[in-house]
């Protein structure tokens, strides 16, 4: 007798920053260029990137810690950078 375990798929964003105090010179680029066009407005600017993961686990919490996992390991620079998750079940269509 075989058990199978019910896993659905999950999407995952990884949105990552720079971590307050270290130096974002993309964020300085982008606020230059703004300057420049006339939106003196414009205040601080942070460049990070969203990184969006199918995830296929059981549940909320493992797909969460899986993808953290991810994200330690690989896909942010735990030095300079932080991460934030953000976890939805496939098919609430939001993409």
């Amino acid at each position: 007798m075989t058990t199978s375990t019910k896993t659905r798929e999950w999407i995952v964003e990884a949105e990552i920053m720079p971590k307050r105090g270290v130096n974002d010179p993309q964020g300085d680029a982008v606020l230059s260029g703004l300057k420049l066009l006339g939106f003196t407005e414009a205040g601080r600017v942070r460049v990070g990137k969203l990184i969006r993961l199918d995830v296929t686990a059981p549940d909320e919490q493992t797909a969460s810690a899986r993808a953290r996992e991810m994200c330690e390991k690989l896909l942010a620079n735990p030095v300079i950078e932080e991460f934030e998750l953000t976890v939805r079940a496939a098919g609430d269509e939001r993409e």
